[in-house]
């Protein structure tokens, strides 16, 4: 048989096909100009050892000035991913489905870490936020409850991101997280078949501002179709801190004290029911209070917490699948939800006089 000489372009080919299938890359492959760099190839003979590359397979060309995706074949296992969790609040890391998130990632092959600062350290500085995952070694990542204007910054970069609850429906990102409507809706209803009309949601800012999320306008929502009239009583702006929380509940319970406080996730609900015991209201005597979260912590509470509860692990299968899709080179930006229930805990009551 004769010997075949391989080209320029062939040999280039041939080795960044063995880094390619082993790994060194994942999601896309650096650009052209870098790569000639790298090997010391012009760039005539480099963009053909791409374009066979793409005749294979193994590359996608998604256009001019855009990085080729890289495309693996289903017999190769995905490379490992350096897998970084952008957490709310540092709290956010001891939940059972992060620790079962970062379990089942690392079963997957891949290394899964917090990153050094949450959101919240960051004052949800977009800015901050935008120079600490640049200088982070990181393949991917995972923001957890981010607003719209973080998750659309995500979504126009590189490297492959997920949305793990937070504004994300009106941004091309991959995303899940528990869908609380007709939970919301539920315990909304609930509490006016006990008699009460003057209801408070306390949220986050991230979630009231520029404009009221999901879970806030079908709160404001729910009370119009019940004939209640929303102003800024029901959802208030506050300074997002324990000073300005605080605050905030001390202006509303001196004059016209509400009955009801839908509260938005366990830190905030936990920090509500401990000043309000200072200031002489109790639940449910005096108030009744609903956390749009679950929390094991509930389980040791007597009274039982009013609650959404919704089940974690399909979003954590959600969240693994992505990553080995991503690690495969494919496009994923399917959003999903998991289902909520509305839990009616001790912590509601009929209206206090």
């Amino acid at each position: 048989m004769a010997l075949r000489i391989l080209t320029h372009a062939e040999q280039v080919a041939a080795h960044l096909r063995v880094e390619l299938l082993r790994g060194r890359w994942t999601g896309q492959l650096p650009g052209a100009e870098r790569l000639g760099a790298e090997l010391d190839v012009n760039h005539t003979t480099i963009s053909a050892a791409l374009r066979l590359l793409e005749k294979e397979g193994l590359l996608v060309f998604r256009g001019v000035g855009r990085r080729r995706q890289i495309l693996l074949p289903e017999s190769i296992a995905p490379p490992s991913m350096r897998v970084m969790i952008l957490l709310y609040e540092k709290s956010d890391g001891k939940y059972d489905y992060m620790v079962d998130l970062m379990h089942r990632l690392s079963d997957a092959g891949h290394v899964a870490a917090f990153a050094s600062k949450s959101l919240l350290d960051l004052k949800m500085d977009t800015e901050r936020i935008k120079r600490l995952v640049r200088k982070t070694d990181a393949d991917a990542w995972i923001i957890f409850a981010g607003s719209q204007e973080l998750l659309q910054w995500f979504a126009e970069q590189p490297k492959p991101a997920f949305a793990l609850a937070g504004r994300r429906r009106s941004v091309r990102i991959a995303g899940s997280g528990p869908d609380k409507v007709s939970a919301e809706r539920a315990a909304v209803q609930r509490l006016i078949e006990l008699g009460h009309k003057r209801m408070v949601m306390l949220a986050r800012e991230e979630r009231r501002k520029p404009v009221p999320g999901l879970m806030e306008r079908t709160f404001l929502d729910e009370l119009e179709t019940q004939g209640i009239e929303t102003g800024s009583y029901n959802l208030p702006d506050w300074e997002d801190s324990p000073a300005g929380l605080y605050r905030c509940l001390n202006s509303l319970f001196e004059h016209t004290p509400p009955t009801a406080m839908i509260i938005d996730d366990v830190p905030l609900f936990l920090a509500v029911e401990r000043h309000l015991a200072r200031l002489g209201f109790l639940a449910p005597q005096h108030v009744s209070l609903i956390c749009l979260d679950p929390s094991p912590a509930f389980t040791w509470y007597t009274p039982s917490v009013a609650h959404i509860n919704w089940d974690s692990r399909p979003l954590v299968r959600r969240i693994v699948r992505w990553a080995q899709n991503v690690a495969r080179g494919k496009d994923d930006y399917l959003q999903g939800s998991t289902k909520a229930t509305f839990v009616e805990g001790g912590t509601i009551g009929p209206a206090a006089e």
